[in-house]
């Protein structure tokens, strides 16, 4: 884990062992890009709440677990992970998001289930 302009980061690899996106891992990816990059594609077993939801849905995340937040690029979810970090839950941001997920071969699944893509 590194700090990024003083948002705890890890990268993909990190994310992976961790479990992120796993669904049964130690780790929760909650995912707070727009509805319509949602359904176009995300990772398998992760969560949704939109970054402008996420302060009044916030008792719907875990605190026993480690928070990935991923965004496209990692910029709105650098600003999710620091505000929960704020608010005393363990939150880290997934550096470069789904284009750096995608961009390694790990698989994105559209609304349907199907193979997706960042949008």
């Amino acid at each position: 884990m590194n700090i990024v302009n003083g948002v705890p980061t890890i990268d993909v690899d990190e994310a992976l062992a961790a479990g992120a996106g796993a669904g049964d891992g130690e780790s929760f990816m909650l995912d707070v890009r727009e509805h319509q990059e949602w359904m176009a594609g995300h990772v398998a077993h992760a969560v949704h709440v939109p970054m402008g939801e996420v302060v009044e849905r916030v008792g719907e995340l875990p605190r026993d677990r480690r928070i990935v937040c991923i965004c496209r690029s990692g910029n709105r979810s650098g600003r999710v992970a620091a505000w929960l970090v704020q608010q005393g839950y363990d939150a880290v941001n997934l550096a470069g998001g789904a284009l750096q997920w995608a961009s390694l071969g790990h698989p994105l699944v559209n609304h349907v289930g199907n193979s997706g893509v960042v949008a």
